[in-house]
């Protein structure tokens, strides 16, 4: 045999098996997103893009629409003086499948088309909309694009009806339109290089951005389990809804409370503030760490301990099935539940009058400890390769993994990660992409295959405390 024949003959079981994998469907979301990443940075390297004497290199390209597609709004240039009409435009189109979600725009394009929605399609929408099961998807995902855009152009009018007082009505239509997509996707990009901060007193900006954000972060799935019960077509809400709702304004209430508190006498932000202003920032910044990015105050010159405060609120997030990031409330709630069961010595854990399925406590449990890692870990890397304060690199780190955009700041208009080297940016980027596409479903990119154990280990006890 020649040496090429020998060549062939050993290649040839590695390319049929290259050939036999089948990616699982948190493999293509994730993928999926990295395509639309690299294609909006491409565009953004275009040169109308940019206005004139604004370089954007690779790096920051990649980092503006990884930020842009896992709707968080962490920025490293400015927004509304370094992109032309253009670039805005990209990257607000960036947010919108970003918000949606690949498989959503994915399953318009071939219902546009005609075409049938496959099992593996479904099977894709199921694992990227964080739905309980995959009966109705395509109704669901149609859902979803009625809520997702009614709710955007409503709030976009709003806007614009209050921004056209500062701005002719073409600019006004456009600013509100962004700034209504930018809330409802929970990304924090923003037309104003100081974001909303000259809104800060503002009734009508502050109301609309914030309900936006919430009914953009509370999820899907509550919206059509609160449309079913409306419709007669169920008689009482799920366990899903009912704890989502629930931990919500447990942490709207007491983020708010909490932001109000902690900043009351401080001179830089609250002290020279009415109380009506107060509470309305507090409001704002409570609504907005979980997951938005938008602020009406600088962040920078908030106390340490109110920006750790924030960082908790951060690292939980919005509802699953939304456009939020974090760990999600659900998830958080069940770890509560789960504690609260453990100090009163229940095997099980309750919630609602139901029952928790033990797999959904160790996989609440799981996604939070590894949230927790990921921002230590990360942290840690920053704090040896940047010379910024830890808090502030946890600040960022923890915005980052939670999608969320807010930021301490370059002590300009930019977020902090426009100081770092291209290694701090670089994970950032890594970081954005953990948190938007999460810890678990990252993971499935190793693991292809559950594997059905068809034995158990004898059991054995260890002392834990």
């Amino acid at each position: 045999m020649t040496t090429l024949e020998l060549t062939k003959g050993f290649l040839r079981p590695t390319w049929d098996r290259l050939l036999a994998i089948r990616p699982l469907p948190g493999q293509v979301v994730a993928l999926a997103g990295v395509a639309v990443i690299l294609v909006g940075a491409s565009l953004l390297m275009l040169p109308f893009a940019t206005v004139p004497g604004v370089e954007l290199g690779v790096l920051d390209a990649v980092f503006t629409a990884t930020s842009a597609v896992c709707v968080t709004g962490l920025i490293v240039l400015d927004t509304p003086n370094d992109f032309t009409t253009f670039g805005q435009i990209v990257i607000m189109l960036l947010i919108q499948i970003g918000g949606l979600g690949y498989s959503t725009m994915a399953t318009l394009l071939l219902l546009a088309l005609g075409q049938r929605i496959g099992f593996k399609e479904r099977m894709t929408m199921a694992e990227a909309l964080s739905t309980l099961d995959m009966q109705g998807l395509v109704r669901f995902v149609m859902l979803i694009v009625m809520i997702t855009f009614s709710l955007e152009g409503i709030g976009a009018l709003l806007l614009a009806n209050r921004f056209a007082r500062d701005m002719d009505t073409g600019a006004a239509l456009y600013t509100g339109l962004f700034h209504a997509i930018s809330a409802f996707n929970n990304a924090g990009f923003s037309l104003f290089s100081d974001s909303l901060a000259r809104y800060r007193g503002d009734g009508i900006v502050n109301l609309v951005v914030t309900t936006l954000i919430i009914l953009g972060g509370i999820g899907f799935l509550v919206f059509r389990d609160v449309i079913e019960n409306l419709r007669g077509q169920r008689f009482r809400f799920q366990t899903h809804t009912k704890l989502a709702v629930l931990v919500s304004v447990l942490l709207l209430a007491g983020g708010t409370a909490g932001i109000w508190a902690l900043e009351l006498n401080n001179p830089k932000t609250f002290a020279s503030m009415s109380v009506d202003d107060q509470l309305l920032s507090s409001y704002f910044h409570s609504v907005s760490a979980r997951t938005s990015g938008l602020r009406t105050i600088d962040l920078g010159l908030m106390r340490d301990a109110t920006l750790y405060f924030i960082i908790l609120l951060m690292a939980i997030g919005g509802s699953p099935g939304s456009t939020a990031g974090g760990i999600k409330t659900t998830a958080f709630g069940i770890v509560c539940l789960s504690m609260w069961a453990i100090l009163r010595q229940r095997a099980d854990v309750h919630a609602f009058h139901r029952r928790i399925p033990n797999d959904l406590v160790v996989r609440s449990t799981c996604l939070s400890v590894l949230a927790m890692a990921t921002v230590t870990f990360f942290t840690l890397l920053l704090s040896y390769t940047e010379g910024q304060s830890f808090l502030a690199l946890m600040f960022e780190v923890t915005s980052a993994i939670g999608t969320v955009g807010l930021s301490v700041g370059d002590g300009g208009v930019k977020s902090l990660s426009a100081l770092f080297s291209d290694l701090g940016k670089a994970v950032i980027i890594l970081t954005m992409l953990l948190g938007r596409f999460g810890p678990l479903t990252i993971g499935l990119l190793a693991i292809r295959t559950h594997t059905q154990m068809r034995f158990r280990y004898p059991e054995s006890k260890v002392v834990i405390g």
